[in-house]
């Protein structure tokens, strides 16, 4: 499971949207693997920073996280503990609960499937004989009556963890996954699918007397090194250089589709948000969300020349101007 994803921001938990996405900016400059191509720790944390950024700056998946309803990978909370073992795109499998009779006793729900409502006469008769309650002696015919037998008993459910890549999911390529018996079988992805999406495979699970139980894999969605999703939405903060901010240029920008060109206007600035139609994640409703680009102007390393080339030339004007100052 990841870490808390406000540790790993570094900021507290009453955080605002500004001070959470600073602080992620911040890191996610600092570690991003363009810059740290010979140190794969490095490109870790950058997807630890990534993912925990995706978590919060969505407000429904941060107040869920908050609230204990999910952890932070977005998956479900577990309510009974457990979790699921194994490694790499699948990421094993265990037994439902429902399975068998469990430790510490029965509740109300291990006498479900005797047929009507429970009474527990029924069982007294079993134990004792026929000897619970006068009139259902009577109702019975007194000893040597026979109960009737509960119906045969599913197989327990087989529960499996499915790690899908981010552009694997944008665009619903079909998944392979391995099941419990050794089995492989393609996997279609829903459309709108997300971390924590659940999808059953019926007669998959444990063999029983009455008939196999299901399979039931919980889709997790890895985060990517340069893409975030925010709703079916796709987000991309695009580094460009300063002449091609001032002149205008044209761009080779990546997708989860792989690569297009984009047309930057001369006169750009950081912070402008250029939209790729149909470059986003698959609805529920149909159709395919899009992909928003955000300029980042980013200036040389030794600016000693660019420095050079402005001797002589001052910028006037106050972008400031609108804050009051």
């Amino acid at each position: 499971m990841a870490a808390d994803p406000y540790a790993t921001l570094g900021v507290q938990r009453g955080a605002d949207e500004k001070a959470i996405k600073s602080a992620y900016r911040k890191l996610a400059k600092e570690l991003h693997p363009d810059r740290n191509k010979d140190n794969p720790k490095a490109a870790e944390r950058f997807s630890d920073v990534t993912k925990a950024y995706d978590l919060l700056n969505d407000k429904d998946k941060r107040a869920k996280f908050d609230r204990g309803e999910i952890d932070a990978d977005g998956n479900p909370a577990m309510p009974f503990g457990g979790g699921f073992g194994g490694g790499g795109g699948f990421d094993g499998f265990r037994r439902s609960a429902g399975g068998g009779a469990g430790a510490g006793g029965f509740s109300a729900s291990d006498f479900e499937g005797l047929g009507g409502e429970t009474d527990l006469s029924d069982l007294f008769e079993g134990l004792f004989g026929g000897m619970a309650g006068g009139g259902r002696q009577a109702d019975m015919g007194g000893f040597g009556s026979r109960r009737r037998a509960p119906p045969p008993q599913r197989g327990a459910n087989v529960q499996y963890r499915l790690r899908v890549p981010f552009a694997d999911a944008a665009v619903l390529k079909t998944q392979r996954i391995t099941l419990a018996d050794g089995k492989t079988i393609d996997l279609k992805l829903p459309p709108g699918v997300e971390s924590g999406t659940q999808m059953r495979l019926k007669g998959k699970g444990q063999p029983g007397q009455g008939g196999a139980g299901d399979g039931v894999v919980t889709v997790h969605i890895d985060p990517h090194p340069f893409f975030r999703r925010e709703g079916d939405d796709v987000r991309l903060e695009l580094p460009i250089t300063l002449d091609e901010a001032v002149r205008g240029a044209k761009v080779k920008v990546p997708t989860v589709d792989g690569p297009v060109m984009l047309t930057v206007a001369p006169g750009s600035g950081s912070g402008k948000v250029l939209r790729l139609k149909g470059k986003g994640f698959s609805k529920k409703a149909g159709g395919r969300g899009d992909q928003l680009v955000s300029l980042e102007i980013e200036l040389p390393d030794d600016p000693s020349e660019l420095a050079r080339r402005l001797e002589g030339w001052s910028d006037t004007s106050n972008p400031r101007n609108r804050f009051g100052v």
